[in-house]
């Protein structure tokens, strides 16, 4: 079947803006696949298994892709992986960004919605983490506590002044700094369901479905009220209108976006609606307007107390020697995300790895290999500030980096 370029050209480039989504990687990849493109859809998938390694859906099309291509012998490796993949089945949800977690419960899927040949439409979590098992973040804490929880608990309270349930707020900040886990954390303080959107949730090739997967995914946040519905990447889906005038699809996506939000035929009552985004400069102006993305929350990278808090999760369940001071690392670390932190976790546990097999008597990690991991893993957050430092000086319309440019005059950024 022959797909159409346009469909491919724009799949590209918005894989372009957010080359991390492995979502909407794989989605391109299917795509080329079913254009007779394999060998291109195989690169896609060895890109998306280089960010999530043991992604099923990824493992599974990279074999198909392969076998296409007619690399017999890689499609089988991938095949036997996607099986021991599937076999393998998490105790627990850890957050998928490093995001701070001393205790975590599990994350439970529920089937809430069928759809029109009986058969499963979305998956509606029921989160059972809380904000208390996200290390620091105090400001977002307190924010979220007055736009959502607070007038939930209090309803009395909340009729007496007025307070809307309706409107959405963005968290936007570096990337891998718990904007997705405080997200859930949210739904599960409320007690609430939590429908998390991205990019490839969304976006079809043919003509009119994107839209209609934005609007089935909104009406089942109504009908399952009360539910947080957390837009992922919010820049990619509802990037600025004027940026995609010659993809007349993401301009029709993003007028759905606005007439679900603003509930044209629909109550959004009930229904918290919470973006994240690591470039709100890339939003459509639209999305901020009251009723909308009327509120924006800057998550900043971890303090030292939250770092301390993501080291010792990230080394809990491997064999650490006793003496390593956590503290001293935590400070040792500003500016490193919570994904950074994981990474750096996984490196020294690599590297201990690796002289356990060459002298062929296991040892736990120690401070050396942690200290090793730091030198190569650097913090990832530099290069998001370089950008948003001209933002924050000259496009600060309103005052809405305020947050962001104190911040980083604190932090000599300015």
């Amino acid at each position: 079947m022959s797909i159409e370029p346009a469909v491919i050209q724009a799949l590209e480039a918005a894989l372009e803006a957010t080359p991390d989504n492995v979502g909407l990687r794989l989605h391109l990849a299917a795509v080329l696949v079913e254009d007779g493109r394999a060998p291109e859809a195989l690169v896609h998938c060895q890109s998306a298994l280089a960010l999530a390694p043991d992604n099923r859906e990824a493992l599974t099309l990279a074999a198909t892709s392969a076998r296409l291509a007619g690399d017999s012998a890689r499609a089988d490796a991938y095949a036997r992986l996607a099986t021991a993949s599937t076999a393998r089945a998490p105790a627990v949800s850890t957050p998928g960004d490093g995001s701070p977690a001393p205790m975590l419960g599990d994350v439970v899927p529920i089937r809430l919605l069928e759809g029109a040949d009986g058969d499963e439409a979305h998956d509606v979590e029921v989160p059972n983490i809380r904000l208390a098992d996200v290390g620091g973040m105090e400001h977002v804490k307190r924010r979220l506590e007055m736009a959502f929880l607070a007038p939930m608990r209090n309803p009395q309270l909340r009729e007496m002044y007025g307070k809307s349930l309706r409107g959405g707020l963005l968290l936007f900040g570096p990337p891998g700094c718990g904007k997705t886990f405080i997200a859930r954390a949210t739904a599960g303080e409320l007690g609430a369901r939590f429908i998390a959107v991205g990019l490839s949730d969304v976006l079809d090739m043919y003509f009119g479905q994107s839209e209609r997967n934005l609007h089935e995914l909104f009406e089942t946040a109504r009908r399952k009220a009360p539910c947080v519905l957390f837009l992922d990447e919010v820049d990619a889906l509802g990037q600025k209108r004027t940026n995609a005038r010659h993809q007349p699809m993401w301009r029709s996506v993003v007028a759905q976006l606005l007439n679900e939000m603003d509930s044209v035929s629909s109550d959004n009552e009930g229904v918290f609606i919470l973006g994240a985004t690591n470039a709100p400069w890339d939003v459509d102006s639209a999305l901020r307007r009251p009723g909308r993305f009327d509120r924006m929350l800057l998550v900043l990278p971890p303090d030292r107390d939250a770092r301390e808090a993501i080291l010792a999760y990230h080394l809990r369940a491997r064999p650490v020697d006793p003496t390593i001071d956590r503290r001293a690392l935590a400070g040792k670390t500003e500016g490193y995300s919570g994904a950074d932190l994981a990474h750096a976790c996984e490196s020294a546990a690599e590297f201990a790895l690796e002289d356990s097999l060459s002298t062929g008597a296991p040892r736990p990690i120690r401070a050396d290999d942690l200290a090793r991991a730091l030198r190569d893993v650097k913090p990832s957050t530099g290069a998001w500030f370089q950008t948003a430092r001209n933002f924050a000086m000259f496009a600060n319309e309103g005052g809405l980096y305020d947050d962001l440019l104190d911040y980083m005059r604190s932090h000599h950024f300015v």
